[in-house]
């Protein structure tokens, strides 16, 4: 059985003070890819789908897409080969400018959209936080 709960505001237990709410800012967006071999994703949320573009190179389709693109996405990586555990990964589009998309985010490891720099990354975490539309 279905149920809904309908409620106009919530109160701390005093019956008087505001309770503080963490959903609003939690991420909207997260996964944890497998980005070495056949990539494959341990654990997501509102992820629909994800594409191997090459060596560090990942998209990652969104189920419900983000309102604008001023959404911010959190990205790391362990990789294999030269790169140091933890190091530093980034986004872009496929034209290489930055640009963000509403329904899907290109991300990599190369650290200067280089391909000589890249190395697929055994552990790809990513975060997103933003508003959905």
């Amino acid at each position: 059985m279905t149920s809904v709960l309908n409620v106009d505001s919530i109160a701390a237990k005093d019956g008087t003070s505001p309770v503080t709410l963490t959903k609003q800012s939690a991420a909207k967006m997260f996964a944890n890819l497998n980005g070495s071999g056949t990539i494959a994703l341990r654990k997501s949320s509102n992820v629909s789908g994800t594409t191997d573009n090459g060596t560090g190179n990942y998209t990652f389709s969104f189920t419900s897409s983000f309102s604008d693109n001023d959404y911010v996405p959190v990205v790391g990586m362990t990789a294999k080969g030269s790169f140091a555990a933890n190091s530093m990964a980034e986004y872009y589009e496929s034209g290489g400018d930055g640009a963000l998309a509403t329904g899907s985010i290109r991300c990599g490891n190369n650290t200067r959209q280089q391909a000589a720099d890249a190395a697929d990354a055994d552990f790809y975490p990513i975060a997103i936080f933003g508003d959905l539309a």
